[in-house]
């Protein structure tokens, strides 16, 4: 790899680049790397929400009541961004509704909890093996789809939609984990290494990659032992293990190309403009698990750690399980126990509470006191005092300080024109702030705000919508009925128009009926008087009208 003219290679690292800011963190990885990874034993509930993924909850399949197999589908995905959810265990359907599950509107979602059988009955699968290499990109991505696999990260996007890019050249396998305590990547490449690089070579294969890049921190150096080994017994051309300064957020998926390329993603696009795809080494783990043992992605590996929890460790918990079983699988809380957060201290996820369900997105169970790294949490902060360290310290090249004034002034438009929403909420600038001024809170505030009023406009422009649906159907109603009137009073004056004329006509036949009747009374009349005494004429007439009757007669015989 070659530097551009406006990049330079990192002094210490040969072939890599760096990206702007960052910084150096305590690592407090040492507390959880000390045992193997662990199997949290079988609970007697697991609780599966359906959203654990970016994008659109899935289609439920199965009923209250239902028995369900380990490894059986509960959920399909609905739309194209969208993930499969699985059953972890064997057992019976309680109740599908509305649970809290660990998710940054704090809001209830649609879960499917399931009672436990003991049984550990597996559902049909289908095993591909080696055989992967014989079946097509679109066949795979399928079973990555129905797998339920997304990014393991903690992006939680759905791994089979990426893959659907074209033109990719370079597949990234993101082992970095830059933030502090994480450690369950790390120890996932110590023990499973060749299964990540089959998870690679499945992922090469169904993109078409033309290399492959391994991307772990130098900060662990027992993972780049162990996928180095791995990688050389790959069958896998141009894979590379490449090791990267520890340097945070160097673990971020655009921070990461840029110091494994060298190149930018666009800030509006993605990295598939640039020709790269990025997942994570536990992702590419799932996609393993997927293709050569037919599982489903119903457990992952997670780190419970800090110094507020009695036996920090690494565990395979499976998805749904109880927090509170996890964490007292681990020995508990300490008694100078202050907080439990999802994730790192830079970016995790502050809990309630521990009667929440393990979801895709857990990779960390934090339980930190006041030794543990923290961001500021209180809005009672120091005035800036415009140092300019949160500038220098921003990865995404964002000016924090101006970003904070319009978040706290609520000045959305300017917020946005300064990039608002390229902020990946690191924690860097939070973090050196010598005012303690809880930078990123007021960045997720007014994000969550403008998505709100987002919401709010959508909402409202439905409404619209649909009022002025509503008119326009009630104008074409009327317009029928008029029309409908109209028709009809035209059909009722060509009626009245008929019946006039049969009127007239049967008024013609009843006056010359009444002509008839008449001419008969005055004929018997006539005859009736003496005939001696009628004039010529009128012997003419009574000779007319004896003929004519005589005439009738005979048409009727």
């Amino acid at each position: 790899m070659k530097a551009n003219d406006n990049q330079t290679l990192h002094d210490d690292h040969e072939g890599v680049w760096t990206f702007h800011g960052g910084i150096k963190l305590p690592g407090h990885k040492d507390l959880s790397t000390q045992t193997a990874i662990n199997k949290l034993p079988a609970c007697e509930h697991y609780t599966v929400p359906l959203n654990q993924h970016i994008g659109a909850d899935g289609e439920i399949l199965v009923a209250e009541g239902e028995r369900v197999l380990k490894g059986q589908m509960l959920a399909k995905p609905r739309g194209i961004i969208s993930a499969a959810v699985h059953s972890p265990v064997s057992g019976t359907v309680e109740t599908i509704a509305e649970h809290t599950f660990p998710h940054p509107s704090g809001l209830a979602g649609l879960s499917i909890t399931i009672k436990n059988d003991y049984k550990d009955e597996w559902t049909e699968h289908e095993i591909i093996g080696d055989d992967f290499i014989n079946r097509s990109s679109h066949d795979l991505r399928n079973v990555v789809r129905d797998a339920g696999i997304v990014g393991l990260g903690g992006a939680t996007f759905p791994a089979a939609v990426k893959q659907t890019e074209v033109g990719i050249e370079t597949l990234i396998l993101n082992g970095v984990e830059c933030e502090p305590y994480i450690s369950c990547d790390d120890m996932l490449m110590r023990e499973h290494a060749t299964e990540i690089v089959k998870g690679a070579e499945i992922v090469a294969h169904i993109i078409n990659a033309e290399k492959c890049i391994i991307a772990i921190e130098d900060n662990k150096p027992e993972a780049i032992a162990s996928m180095s080994q791995a990688a050389a017994e790959s069958k896998l051309d141009n894979l590379i293990v490449q090791s990267v300064p520890t340097i945070y957020p160097s673990g971020g998926e655009r921070q990461l190309i840029k110091v494994i390329t060298g190149k930018e993603v666009p800030v509006d696009g993605l990295p598939a403009d640039i020709h790269v795809l990025c997942h994570n080494v536990a992702t590419s783990y799932a996609i393993y698990k997927a293709i050569y043992k037919g599982e489903p992605l119903i457990s992952r590996v997670v780190t419970l750690t800090g110094h507020g929890i009695n036996s920090p460790q690494n565990i395979e918990a499976a998805i749904g399980a109880p927090v509170k079983t996890c964490v007292e699988y681990c020995g508990g809380y300490k008694d100078d126990a202050s907080a439990l957060i999802m994730g790192g201290p830079m970016m995790g996820l502050s809990l309630e509470t521990d009667e929440l369900p393990i979801i895709k997105a857990t990779n960390c169970l934090l339980v930190t006191t006041s030794e543990d790294i923290s961001l500021p949490t209180s809005t009672a902060h120091m005035p800036c005092i415009r140092c300019g360290k949160c500038v220098e310290v921003c990865p995404a090249n964002l000016l924090p300080q101006q970003l904070y004034w319009y978040s706290a002034s609520k000045d959305y438009d300017r917020a946005i024109e300064y990039n608002l929403f390229d902020c990946i909420e690191c924690g860097c600038c939070s973090y050196v702030c010598p005012s303690q001024i809880p930078l990123v809170q007021y960045y997720r505030y007014a994000k969550s705000d403008i998505w709100e009023q987002e919401r709010d406009r959508k909402k409202s422009d439905m409404a619209r919508e649909r009022h002025e649906r509503r008119l326009e159907r009630i104008e074409k109603q009327k317009r029928e009925r008029e029309e409908k009137l109209k028709k009809k009073r035209e059909a009722l004056a060509k009626n009245k128009g008929s019946r006039d004329k049969e009127l007239d006509k049967k008024k013609e036949l009843i006056a010359q009926a009444l002509a008839r009747v008449n001419e008969k009374k005055s004929t018997k009349h006539i005859k009736a008087q003496n005939v001696d005494n009628l004039t010529e004429e009128q012997q003419k007439q009574i000779a007319e009208v004896d003929k004519r009757r005589a005439d009738m007669k005979k048409d009727k015989h």
